[in-house]
């Protein structure tokens, strides 16, 4: 990744937050910063479906919206698919 993408995404995270949440149903995301974790919605604020901050089996948070594994454990966060298309290039 070249510098100036890597001082794209820095600034970004110190903006609009480290941190990532989604909805399982429609994709909404929202970034946020480690201690307003917990004003997070437990729903998701566009249609009520599962709102995720954290890998289900270990726990972690994840940095990307278009994270499908886990970085720390490798376990799935979503499918690799939403409304008919991939999330993520293959290989990515």
């Amino acid at each position: 990744m070249s510098k100036a993408s890597e001082w794209l995404r820095e600034e970004r995270r110190k903006t609009l937050g480290d941190w990532v949440a989604f909805c399982m149903k429609c994709g909404f995301v929202q970034r946020y910063f480690e201690q307003f974790e917990d004003e997070l919605p437990g729903k998701c604020p566009q249609c009520g479906g599962e709102f995720r901050a954290r890998c289900p089996a270990c726990g972690a948070r994840f940095s990307s919206a278009f994270a499908v594994h886990c970085e720390a454990c490798g376990g799935e966060l979503r499918p690799r698919e939403q409304f008919g298309g991939p999330i993520r290039r293959a290989g990515k």
